[in-house]
């Protein structure tokens, strides 16, 4: 059965490249909303694919959004695409992205971000894994199954957005108003906008939320000449160091009460999952180029990044920053700092705790100052159920390409649209990855090896099979 769709896509893997390279050299930038024509641009093409290969498609009106400037803008469309229709056939919705991060050459690229460049078997270009390489892969998996005259096994919908690495403005809305009609007869739903964890192939099963948080500590009128006025007046820097300081200790422990009280409890049989991921500490600790984690054991790290809660502080705005001196005393400063949450925490439940513990430590500083704390990007975190038949259907795909089990990770970033997609339709979500762990999705060089995207295109492929078989 899956034979012949692997040998064709063996034989086709250029072609395959070739197409990406052509999405890629699509600057689908959408940080800035200048250059959402570009994004229009990446959408329409790859409608364009899906209708070329026989599908329908909607290009769905997402809405509009306001800009800090308070200007407002249109969003750029959604597809909504569909192949096959047969009520026998489970129904199998694919969500991805087509937008891209900023890339530049000066950034610290070797290649041009934007002309996808093969060396020693790595695909470099910007969007080449995330995601721009996966949703070619699954359009290339039904493609392998059209051209061998091979029934799809189950019903294919595809929802693909613009906007996915700025937050995904209106798509939340949208998935709301098509429940009852796009989503309705969908029975899985299956996301590949993640990476591997080590170099195993991977099941991913969770991901954490996150709330970000500003702290602003606003004091004298205007900066303050420090010869003149320092050791006199309260400042407002001293005060944030303090409310900075105050989030965590120095193992990285929170320190705002009560904020990791609702974590799930770590079971024996979750644990095991950690102890056959095949992550090794060293190779890591080298890779990022530091000397020793928080954690001594690999599960230990690997739950710290995954599936326990974690404070990053991020900047401090106001404060002299340039190179040189400048003995200016800042009028004005403000903190940074996120949360990323695990289930069953509630982001307005963290929100509270933060701005009652930040607004008790600014108390004991006696400071004439003056303390707002706001938050921003509130997004649950996600969990799904490994005894869901679409994850036994996965492991299975992975033997079928890979010839091994897949590690089941979760992911320690937020992925904001899985819970989405999960609350709003009720329906099983699934994350099945085919970028590796050194694919540096939003750093410098962005790549994904020939290999997984050809591997990954097979892995789709038996996906659909291996979901066709499971009752």
């Amino acid at each position: 059965m899956l034979e012949p769709l692997f040998k064709y896509i063996n034989d086709h893997q250029n072609q395959f490249v070739q197409r990406l390279k052509e999405w890629v050299a699509i600057k689908s930038d959408s940080g800035d909303h200048t250059k959402w024509g570009q994004v229009e641009t990446m959408l329409n093409m790859t409608a364009e694919l899906i209708q070329k290969m026989g599908g329908k498609v909607e290009l769905a009106d997402s809405g509009t959004h306001q800009l800090p400037s308070g200007e407002t803008v249109s969003l750029p469309p959604v597809i909504l695409g569909e192949f096959t229709k047969d009520p026998e056939k489970a129904t199998l919705c694919i969500y991805g992205h087509v937008d891209v991060q900023p890339a530049m050459m000066e950034d610290g690229w070797t290649t041009d971000p934007f002309n996808l460049t093969e060396i020693r078997g790595n695909l470099y270009g910007r969007g080449a894994t995330d995601n721009k390489g996966p949703v070619l892969a699954w359009l290339h998996a039904v493609e392998s199954y059209q051209a061998t005259n091979t029934e799809i096994p189950v019903n294919i919908k595809l929802i693909i957005e613009g906007l996915e690495e700025v937050g995904s403005y209106g798509l939340l809305k949208l998935v709301k108003e098509k429940k009852d009609s796009f989503f309705a007869d969908v029975d899985f739903i299956v996301i590949s906008d993640n990476v591997w964890a080590t170099t195993s192939p991977a099941l991913t099963y969770g991901t954490r939320g996150s709330s970000y948080f500003f702290v602003e500590v606003s004091g004298p009128k205007l900066d303050m000449h420090s010869g003149v006025y320092g050791g006199s007046i309260h400042e407002p820097m001293s005060d944030l160091i303090a409310l900075l300081g105050s989030l965590l200790d120095h193992t990285g422990k929170i320190q705002v009460p009560g904020l990791s009280d609702d974590v799930t409890p770590l079971t024996e049989e979750e644990k095991k999952l950690y102890e056959n991921i095949k992550f090794d500490l060293e190779e890591m600790k080298n890779a990022v180029g530091v000397k020793q984690f928080l954690q001594d054991t690999k599960e230990d790290v690997l739950m710290a990044r995954w599936r326990y809660p974690s404070l990053s502080i991020h900047g401090i705005q106001g404060a002299f920053s340039e190179p040189g001196s400048k003995t200016i005393i800042p009028r004005k400063v403000t903190g940074k700092f996120s949360v990323r949450q695990v289930p069953n925490m509630d982001p307005q439940d963290v929100e509270r705790k933060v701005k009652e513990h930040l607004e008790q430590v600014f108390s004991t500083q006696n400071s004439p100052n003056r303390l707002k704390v706001t938050a921003t990007v509130s997004a649950k975190p996600w969990l799904a159920n490994l005894g869901d038949s679409q994850y036994i259907a996965g492991q299975k795909a992975v033997k079928d390409v890979f010839g091994v089990e897949p590690e089941l990770i979760r992911e320690g970033s937020t992925i904001p649209i899985a819970q989405n997609l999960q609350e709003e339709t009720g329906k099983s979500v699934m994350m099945l990855p085919i970028g590796a762990h050194d694919d540096g999705e939003h750093s410098q060089n962005e790549k994904i090896s020939r290999y997984n995207y050809i591997a990954g295109t097979k892995l789709f492929a038996a996906y659909f099979y291996e979901l066709s078989l499971i009752k």
